[in-house]
């Protein structure tokens, strides 16, 4: 499990946007969001692909700091993440902190819960550490692309990861283009110009990167951990 803690930036000047982002959220993954404290949203989520998508859609309009923590997590099937403890709760409270001491990087953190203290932690949590901080690495600059992206090249983006579940498969351009009444052409260069296929192409890699990280923090000692991940090698390969 992931716990994300998403914090309003700029709260006490601005409306209140936390209602917004949990409707949102909802079409992102089955995990229940809910106001914490404040401007502060949170949840528990299963699957690192959706924690990839939920920081990034956070990330878009630059109005969140993000915070993710990779730990134990003690939630009683249905209950409110409010309820919930354990490390990767600890873990998401630091990172959404860091996340807003980043200054002028992108407002995302990653931190393990191997930064804590307890039997719940695998021997290997140290590996699992440096994996986080990978993963955070990736994320941001993922967050700097969708931060960068104008709302004309945004529609388009929207427009394409709408139709047929956003795969970009041959034929989807063409559909774009006559919904949004541009030529083919203009979508090419707004596809281009705006980064989508690169990040595209990341996502999973950086959910790859997560799920390596919780394996390696929350395996049972002496479990291999289900991934081996060699910084700077281009291979990856799992356990046989």
């Amino acid at each position: 499990m992931y716990v994300l803690t998403i914090d309003q930036r700029g709260s006490t000047a601005d409306m209140d946007r936390v209602p917004g982002l949990i409707s949102a959220l909802g079409s992102l993954t089955p995990a229940p969001f809910e106001r914490s404290v404040g401007d502060e949203l949170q949840g528990v989520v299963e699957h690192a692909a959706d924690v990839v998508n939920i920081a990034l859609h956070a990330l878009r309009d630059g109005h969140w700091y993000v915070g993710i923590g990779i730990g134990a997590v003690q939630l009683v099937p249905g209950g409110s993440p409010r309820e919930g403890t354990g490390s990767g709760f600890v873990a998401a409270r630091k990172a959404v902190e860091l996340a807003k001491g980043a200054a002028a990087q992108v407002p995302l953190s990653v931190v393990s819960g191997s930064m804590g203290r307890g039997r719940d932690l695998s021997p290997d949590a140290g590996k699992g550490a440096m994996t986080s901080a990978h993963a955070q690495a990736v994320l941001r600059l993922l967050g700097r692309v969708v931060q960068q992206r104008t709302p004309a090249q945004w529609r388009v983006v929207d427009s394409l990861r709408a139709y047929q579940g956003g795969e970009g498969r041959h034929g989807s351009q063409k559909h774009v283009a006559r919904e949004l009444g541009i030529t083919e052409q203009s979508v090419s260069r707004a596809l281009l110009r705006s980064g989508w296929p690169e990040e595209a192409a990341a996502r999973p890699a950086a959910a790859m990167l997560l799920e390596c990280a919780h394996a390696r923090i929350l395996a049972p000692s002496g479990a291999p951990a289900p991934w081996t991940v060699q910084v700077g090698d281009t291979s990856t390969e799992g356990n046989r």
